[in-house]
C-alpha cells in the first residue's frame, strides 16, 4: 500500500477531544488515517508539504438529486410546484440510462470539485435496472464515496418500494464497489398509504439500510402515526427537508435517533418552509447538509453551511430583540457548529459516522485542503472561518480513500471537455421536454 505523510497545514479533525484547530502531520496508509501527530516520521512515506493550507476532513453532501446534473440552472426561478410539475411531470420518463450516467459522473465530479468526498445521492429516477446501474456507474467512475439511495419516480401510495431492484443491487452492482453503500430513497409516510409506508421502513430495517424520506410543510398523513406504531423510526430514518414538522414530532424523532438534513438554500428559495435548523438545535440535536438539486442552485456544501448558519442565526436575533428590545450579545449558533454540519453530521446521517466525517487514526483517509494562502482568504485568523469562506478555487486538494481526486486546484479525471459535451447534449434534449423552458433550450 502506498504512504502519504501531510506536513505543514493547519488541521481541523472534527473530533470531540482535539482543538478546533492545530498544526499537526496526518499519515495515510493506503485508504485510511495511520496517525495523526507532531513531527511524524515515516521513511517510506511520499511527503506533501501543506504550509499555508488547512486540511478539514472530506465534506459531506447528505441530500443530492444527482441525476439533475444536465438540467444546471434550468429551474433556478421555479418555486416547489412548479418544480414538481416540470421536473416530474414533464421531464423525468425522457431519461435514458445514458443521461443519468453522464449526470452522476458529471455531478460527482463537481462534488469533488467542490470539496466533497461524500455524496447521499437520492436518486429517484431509477425507471429500470438499466437507468440504476448506469447511475451508479457514473459514481463510481468519478471516484467518490457515496450512499446510492435508490428511488423510483412518484408512484401511486399503495404501490411499496420495488424490493427486488434494491436486492439485486445489494447482491451485484453496489456490493462490488468498495466505496459504495446502498439506501432507500422512499416516498415515505408523507407520500404513501400507511400500509406501504409500514412496509417499506420495515423492509429497509431487514436489510440494515439507510432510509430516507422528504417532508416539506402540510399537516401529517396517517402513514406517519402508523409508521410510528410500528416502532420503526431509528438512526436509519433520515428526514430531508422537515420542514413545518410540529415539535413534539420533532422531538420524538431526535429520541428515536432520527437525522435530519436541511437543504437550506433550495428550501429558502423554493418555498419548502423555514429549515429545520433552529429546531434541532434547542432539542440538543443539529442537521445534516445538502444542496439538493443543481436544476435550482448550485452544489457547494460550504454555500449551504454559509447560507443555513446565517439564517438561524438572524431568525435567534430577531427572537432575541423581539424579547428583549436589545440586540444580542453573542452568536447563537457558532462556525464550528456549521462545518459540523457539513461533515459529522452528514457522515451520521448516510450511516458512515464511523468511516468519515472526522480525522482520526482508523477513518477512510478522505481529506480536503483548502489554500489559505488565496488573496480572498488571507489573513487566515480563524482556520474553521476561513474553511466556511472558500470556494471552489480555495480547494486545493481532494483525497478519497488515499487517492488524490484533486491535486493543484485541478480535477484528476480523464477527457472533462468530452464529458461537457455530452452533459450539454443530454440538457439540451432533456430540456425539450419542459413545456416552460423550451423557448431557452
Amino acid at each position: 500500500m502506498s504512504r502519504t505523510l501531510l506536513r505543514g497545514a493547519q488541521v481541523i479533525t472534527m473530533a470531540p477531544d482535539r482543538p478546533d484547530a492545530e498544526h499537526v502531520d496526518i499519515l495515510v496508509d493506503g485508504d485510511r488515517i495511520a496517525a495523526v501527530g507532531e513531527n511524524i516520521e515515516a521513511s517510506d512515506a511520499e511527503v506533501v508539504d501543506l504550509s499555508g493550507r488547512i486540511v478539514i476532513p472530506g465534506l459531506v453532501n447528505a441530500h443530492l438529486h444527482t441525476w439533475q446534473t444536465a438540467l444546471r440552472s434550468a429551474g433556478a426561478d421555479w418555486t416547489l410546484m412548479e418544480y414538481l410539475t416540470h421536473l416530474h411531470g414533464e421531464c423525468v420518463g425522457h431519461y435514458t440510462p445514458a443521461d443519468m450516467h453522464i449526470s452522476n459522473l458529471a455531478g460527482a465530479l463537481n462534488q469533488i470539485n467542490c470539496g466533497t468526498t461524500t455524496v447521499g445521492d437520492w436518486c429517484h429516477n431509477a425507471l429500470s435496472p438499466e437507468h440504476a446501474d448506469a447511475a451508479v456507474e457514473g459514481l463510481v467512475r468519478a471516484g467518490i464515496r457515496a450512499v446510492f439511495l435508490h428511488g423510483t419516480p412518484y408512484r401511486s401510495p399503495e404501490t411499496p418500494h420495488p424490493l427486488a431492484e434494491i436486492d439485486r443491487l445489494l447482491d451485484g452492482p453496489v456490493r462490488d464497489h468498495a466505496l459504495l453503500t446502498l439506501g432507500m430513497a422512499l416516498q415515505g409516510p408523507q407520500y404513501s398509504s400507511p400500509e406501504t409506508a409500514v412496509a417499506d421502513f420495515r423492509a429497509g430495517a431487514d436489510r440494515g439500510l439507510v432510509v430516507s424520506m422528504h417532508q416539506s410543510g402540510g399537516e401529517l398523513s396517517p402513514g406517519w402515526e402508523a409508521v410510528r406504531a410500528s416502532g420503526l423510526f431509528s438512526p436509519l430514518t433520515n428526514v430531508v427537508h422537515g420542514a413545518d414538522l410540529p415539535g413534539a414530532w420533532i422531538e420524538m424523532l431526535v429520541e428515536a435517533g432520527v437525522t435530519f438534513t436541511t437543504t437550506p438554500e433550495n428550501e429558502l428559495g423554493q418555498g419548502h418552509g423555514t429549515p429545520v435548523t433552529g429546531a434541532l438545535l434547542c432539542l440538543g440535536a443539529a442537521p445534516s447538509l445538502g444542496t439538493d438539486i443543481d436544476t435550482a442552485v448550485p452544489g457547494k456544501v460550504l454555500t449551504a453551511a454559509r447560507i443555513a448558519l446565517a439564517h438561524q442565526r438572524s431568525l435567534d436575533h430577531a427572537r432575541y430583540r423581539e424579547t428583549t428590545g436589545m440586540h444580542a450579545n453573542t452568536a447563537s449558533v457558532t462556525a464550528k457548529q456549521a462545518l459540523a454540519w457539513a461533515t459529522v453530521e452528514g457522515a451520521r446521517a448516510l450511516g458512515l459516522a464511523d468511516r468519515v466525517g472526522r480525522i482520526e487514526v482508523g477513518m477512510q483517509a478522505d481529506l480536503v485542503a483548502v489554500d489559505a494562502r488565496a488573496f480572498n482568504l488571507w489573513p487566515a485568523h480563524d482556520p474553521v472561518a476561513t474553511v466556511l469562506h472558500a470556494d471552489i478555487a480555495n480547494i486545493e486538494a481532494v483525497l478519497v480513500a488515499g487517492i488524490w481526486r484533486k491535486r493543484d486546484h485541478a480535477l484528476l479525471a480523464p477527457g472533462l471537455d468530452e464529458l461537457r459535451d455530452q452533459l450539454r447534449e443530454s440538457g439540451q434534449r432533456l430540456l425539450h421536454g419542459i413545456g416552460s423552458v423550451r423557448s431557452h433550450a
